[in-house]
């Protein structure tokens, strides 16, 4: 896909944006376990970033995705996971269902502050007993007159200590579990909703994850996205977004790891020459870059079919379980590099392995991704009947 010159402005923009705003404050916000969301939400809201590829009448900048894929590439240089994970929620993973789908009414009251950065929003469909597999949650909205009332547990949200609203997937129905659910705008300030605690991760540590519990919290009925019962389908659909966001974020993070990891073995001496000396050094860096490379070229070619109305949900899992797989590889492959400094907990390169760590496991295992690979190329064995 050919980028063009406002591309080139936007990534510099905000990479001088991470250089003045973000990686400065990252150490500190990594010890702290949380960063100031509302705070740096409201600085990239100031400059665009939370409404690159949505409507113009709700304050974004009314491009098309191939924009929103390159910001997502372009915060890869954060020297966290943390950070880029809690912007993508806001812009690739709580709010597409809403801004496609969602009633004008909804999204005046939640896709425009959101855009603006003058709130924080939160995506609610993992639940202790439902990762992955989204058709098993328990939770439920029953229909009360004009309201729902909420009651159930979700799991793993970002933003959730932070979150001023959550999209929540809730069983509206007892219909079929492909079509009993729903997509509700949901206040974090309502009644009933308790955030339970911020859970302790391996990594990504800047960004507070946490598990809510719903107590009979009403909402007006008018919250739902779209029809009730869609919810299913209208989550599937955000997770194309979503896919494709993760893993161009994965590409300008793992080229993040490659240059500093280039930078440490150039410098770092061992017997009478760099590290970067030895060939199985430098011939490993040439070959996990060519990796990365790879990865880009499968991204660019899904965003391309996206924005030209194409369903990518094949390309889009392809890219995210390749996504994680070279998460793993790449920040492994360059740890071994800085040998004892890079089993430091200070180190960049051991941060980047811990927080890789998540690409493989949020937004849909691998293992599912392959499953849709397969379910769409006809691969997947035939079930006998009992």
């Amino acid at each position: 896909m050919k980028l063009t010159e406002e591309h080139d402005q936007l990534r510099d923009t905000l990479r001088k944006f991470i250089d003045r705003e973000i990686n400065p404050n990252v150490d500190a916000w990594e010890n702290e376990k949380i960063f100031p969301a509302h705070e740096l939400f409201k600085k990239l809201g100031d400059q665009g970033f939370l409404g690159v590829s949505k409507p113009e009448e709700y304050g974004g900048m009314g491009l098309d995705y191939s924009y929103s894929v390159l910001m997502a590439e372009t915060l890869g240089w954060v020297d966290c996971g943390a950070i880029p994970m809690a912007v993508g929620v806001q812009t690739d993973m709580c709010t597409p269902a809403l801004a496609k789908f969602g009633s004008d009414e909804l999204k005046k009251e939640f896709l425009e502050p959101a855009i603006a950065g003058d709130v924080v929003g939160s995506i609610g469909v993992s639940e202790p007993g439902a990762g992955s597999d989204v058709a098993s949650i328990k939770t439920t909205a029953r229909r009360d007159g004009d309201d729902y009332v909420i009651n159930g547990t979700k799991m793993w949200i970002t933003n959730g200590m932070q979150a001023d609203w959550i999209c929540l997937l809730a069983n509206t129905s007892e219909g079929k579990p492909h079509k009993n659910k729903s997509l509700i705008m949901v206040p974090l300030d309502s009644k009933g909703v308790e955030r339970a605690r911020k859970l302790d991760k391996i990594g990504m540590w800047a960004s507070d994850t946490a598990q809510l519990f719903f107590d009979d919290v009403r909402v007006p009925a008018r919250n739902v996205i779209g029809q009730e019962g869609m919810g299913f389908t209208l989550q599937m659909l955000q997770f194309q977004e979503e896919r494709l966001w993760g893993a161009a974020n994965v590409i300008g993070a793992l080229e993040h790891a490659l240059q500093i990891t280039k930078e440490y073995t150039g410098q770092r001496e061992a017997f009478g020459a760099t590290i970067l000396d030895n060939q199985y050094v430098h011939f490993r860096l040439a070959e996990l870059s060519t990796e990365v490379e790879c990865l880009r070229a499968l991204v660019w070619s899904a965003t391309e079919q996206y924005i030209s109305g194409k369903d990518v949900t094949r390309l889009a899992s392809m890219a995210k379980l390749k996504a994680g797989r070279l998460a793993r590889e790449v920040s492994d492959g360059c740890l071994q590099f800085w040998g004892g400094m890079g089993y430091m907990w200070e180190s960049k390169i051991s941060r980047f392995f811990r927080d890789g760590r998540l690409i493989s496991i949020g937004g849909g295992a691998d293992e599912i991704m392959l499953s849709i690979i397969c379910k769409l190329e006809g691969t997947l064995p035939r079930r006998k009947k009992a």
